[in-house]
Order: C-alpha cells, then structure tokens, then sequence
C-alpha cells in the first residue's frame, strides 16, 4: 500500500543492536556502555494503528537494518523513497563504533525499531503517538515517497549532495543472530 506522498518515519535511533551483539561478540570495549535496543513493538504498533488508521506500511529493521527495509519496500512497491540523513537518529557510540569499524549504521541491524509508511496528512498523528509510547520516544519523520526514480532509494546528506542508497551486495556483518 506504500504510495507517492507517503511519509517515511523511524520509530528511533538506529544500528544500536547490531553494535551491541558485535561488540560483546567480539570483546570491543567502548568509551559509553551500548545496550540493545531489544524490544517487542506489539504494544507500540497497537498506538499507532489506535491514532493514525491509514497506515500504509509497518516493517521491522531487524535483518540489514533501515538501509535494506526502505529498499526492498521501494521494489517491492515500484516507488522511489527519499531519505534525509540528517533526520535518522544514530546514537553517538553506535556512530563511533560504526566509524571505527568501518560499518555503515544505515545497514546495521536492530531488534527494537520499526519503519512506518504513512500518509503525509496522517504524518504528524503517528509520530505523537509514537513519540507518546516508551519504545518511540526518538521517532522522527526521516523522509518521504515519490513516484521519481521507482525501485530506488536515494539519501540527502547536509554535506555531499545526494546518493543512491542500495542494497548492499554481500553482508556488512555476519549474520548475528
């Protein structure tokens, strides 16, 4: 059901899981202590299906992390999805951690967000209340549909312009878990 004029919102931060497992995995230590952001989102969804009744798309960020969701929701949908750096949340030891191993946060996965596609209109409803539920308290409107470039997912960054943000050939990480 995802359609140009969408909203595109992220229920919080991102990659902070993925970062979590891997560090403890591997025995990184890190500067700030990373818990996971683990969580069954049933009673976040149950909020926001409550407040905003044209959700066109709820999906998990487990497996390749936002990166790979917006992707495989734009194929699937044959829309373009435009995305603004600026506006996803990355926590600042999962950003020193991903810089330091060279890991992307956009692909890294997570346990306890989601990404929701909804109307434009319907927009600021389901971000009050995902904002209002303790699991979507970072939640922010992160980027929107177009029927422009269909199948592909492009990203805005404050700094280099714009870029195609694709699926990643291969894995980022091992599968881990």
């Amino acid at each position: 059901k995802v359609k140009p004029g969408d909203a595109v919102l992220v229920s919080g931060d991102i990659g902070r899981h993925g970062v979590a497992v891997l560090s403890v995995r591997e025995g990184l230590v890190f500067e700030d202590a990373l818990a996971s952001d683990c969580a069954s989102l049933n009673t976040l969804v149950s909020e926001m299906l409550d407040a905003a009744t044209d959700l066109h798309c709820l999906r998990d960020l487990t497996r390749g992390g936002l990166a790979t969701a917006v992707n495989e929701i734009a194929k699937d949908a044959s829309v373009g999805i435009e995305l603004r750096e600026e506006t996803i949340l990355v926590a600042e030891p999962v950003r020193g951690a991903c810089e330091l191993l060279g890991l992307d946060p956009l692909y890294v996965a997570n346990e306890g967000r989601l990404v929701a596609f909804v109307p434009d209109l319907q927009a600021n409803t389901a971000l009050a209340a995902m904002r209002r539920h303790p699991l979507g308290r970072g939640a922010s409107v992160v980027g929107h549909v177009t029927a422009k470039h269909p199948g592909t997912v492009v990203i805005e960054s404050g700094l280099s312009g714009t870029r195609i943000l694709d699926l990643l050939s291969g894995e980022q990480l091992p599968r881990i878990c």
